[in-house]
This record gives C-alpha cells, structure tokens and sequence, in this order.
C-alpha cells in the first residue's frame, strides 16, 4: 500500500500541467459505522458490493502497475497529467476500500484466503507482456466506469445507505468516471491493437463475472443465518442486479466498435449533482474545496 500511495508523489513528473476533469481525493469516512446489510436492506446487493470491494486494493494496484509499465513511451503530456492523476486516484480508491474489507473482518467476513487466491493470480497476470496487462485494465475501467455511472444516474438506489456507505461508493463512481479514458488513451496511443481489445474483453467479461458471483456466494454462505430470512431484500437484489445488468448491455457492448471511446458516454450532470450533494450535505471536505473554488 505505501509503495503504491508514493506513486503520487512520482518526482519525474511533478511539473507537468493538470489532468482536466480529474481530481485525486482523500476520503474522509469510517467504515465501521457501515452496517452489514447496507444497500437497500438486501443481503445480496450488499454482499455483491461487499465483494466487488475485495477485489479492489489488489485489482487497482494492478491497474496502476500496467500504466506505470509503459508511461515512459507516452510524450502527450496531456496524456501524462491524465496517467498522473489516474494513479493518485487508484491510489486513494485502493487506501479505502482496504478500510473498508478490514473493517469488515468485525463480523466474521473470511476474505483473507479469498485475497490470497486473487494475489496468486495478480503475480501470473504480472508476468504477462504489458500490451495484454494495459488492455486488461482499459477492460476492467471499462466495467468500473460502467457500474460508477450508473449508480451516479440511479441516486434513488442510495436513499437507503448509511451517510459513510454514500461517501465511499459515489466518491469512488465519480473517480471512476473521471479517468475511465485514461487506460484505454494509453493502451490506443501506443498499440491500438482492436482484436487484441475485443478479445480480452470477452476474456475479462466471463473473469469478472465469475469473481463477482464466486466472491458474493461465499459471503452470502459466510452471512446465511441473517441472509437467508431476509427474503424480500434478496428479491429486491436479484430484480435490481437483472436491471442494471438488461441496462447496461448497450454501452458494455460499445466496448467492441471499432470508433468506440469511453467519453461518448455524457455523465456530466451526474457528476455535477453528486459532487454538490457531497459537499453540500454531506460536508465532504475535497468536494467543498472543489466547490469554493468553482464559485
């Protein structure tokens, strides 16, 4: 963790200009005050996010070490400042989320041998050539993009969350969205290879489904004595997972276009409705700075 948070502080590139529309954050929560059902009261949403959570310290430390692997070859400097601030962003994201897992280990949560098995497979991934490593994680950006948008442009999906729950999955959708062209900037600038991109999206489409369902079934059976009567909550889970997933078909496929890019998709008045409500209601300390001064 500490290697990967010093990444932000990279000297050789200290003095280049700004990313746009991408600012590194720290979070202000604590994750103990989250309760363990904490997504609409339904075992199985909070199990799935819970989950996907897990995945995070180890994935985005990936993310970063993919960039970072070829960041020397990119002379845009726009592109630069973006690679930069991407970095500090995943470096934040990965602090958090291993507050939140850690916090987690309260209630009994077995994620240590889980993580164990994801680091075995990051060493493996690691070793691959850094053209199939970047288009690994222009895929993955691409289903983290998917998923903070759409909780962005769902805010009814969090009327039920813990103030603490909020700040950490809507900062962390908002980042997402930020630098989702980042990767994909990176893996198009230097290899542009659109076989090699459709091919590991389908590749990293059945991983990441199959890690998403495999990390929720065990927390779910780790949680079943309070899971299971909570009948009407893993209804109301299951429709919401099948919606999301039916509304969110069209843009995972304009993944494989041949002219596809991340930005086509406009979020900018989710992200301009959030970044208010945090630090407006919910008092977010980054997102108040922002915020004075924009006015």
């Amino acid at each position: 963790m500490t290697a990967l948070a010093n990444t932000i502080s990279d000297k050789k590139y200290l003095n280049r200009r700004k990313a746009n529309g991408i600012t590194v954050r720290r979070l202000d929560f604590n994750p103990k005050l989250i309760k363990r059902h904490f997504f609409a009261d339904s075992p199985v949403m909070s199990h799935l996010l819970t989950a996907l959570s897990s995945t995070f310290p180890i994935g985005e430390q990936f993310f970063v070490h993919s960039v970072r692997n070829v960041r020397d070859r990119i002379t845009d400097e726009q592109l630069q400042a973006e690679i930069t601030a991407f970095i500090g962003q995943e470096a934040m994201h990965s602090k958090a989320h291993t507050e939140f897992n850690q916090a987690w280990r309260r209630d009994d949560y077995q994620l240590d041998s889980f993580q164990a098995w994801l680091a075995k497979h990051d060493h493996r991934l690691k070793n691959a050539p850094y053209k199939v490593q970047l288009a690994i994680t222009s895929a993955f950006e691409h289903f983290t993009a998917l998923l903070g948008g759409y909780i962005l442009n769902h805010p009814e999906l969090l009327e039920t969350l813990d103030d603490d729950a909020v700040k950490l999955w809507v900062w962390h959708a908002i980042e997402e969205v930020e630098h989702r062209s980042v990767a994909f900037d990176t893996y198009q600038t230097l290899y542009g290879d659109l076989k090699l991109r459709r091919q590991v999206m389908q590749a990293v489409t059945t991983s990441f489904a199959s890690l998403t369902l495999y990390g929720t079934q065990r927390l779910f059976w780790q949680d079943k004595w309070k899971s299971l009567p909570k009948i009407g909550g893993n209804l109301r889970g299951l429709y919401l997972v099948a919606k999301m997933l039916i509304q969110l078909t069209p843009e995972y496929l304009s993944y494989y276009k041949k002219d596809f890019h991340p930005s086509e998709i406009d979020h900018s008045k989710a992200l301009s409705y959030w970044k208010n409500r945090l630090a407006n209601e919910y008092q977010m300390a980054s997102f108040m700075e922002a915020a004075s001064t924009v006015h």
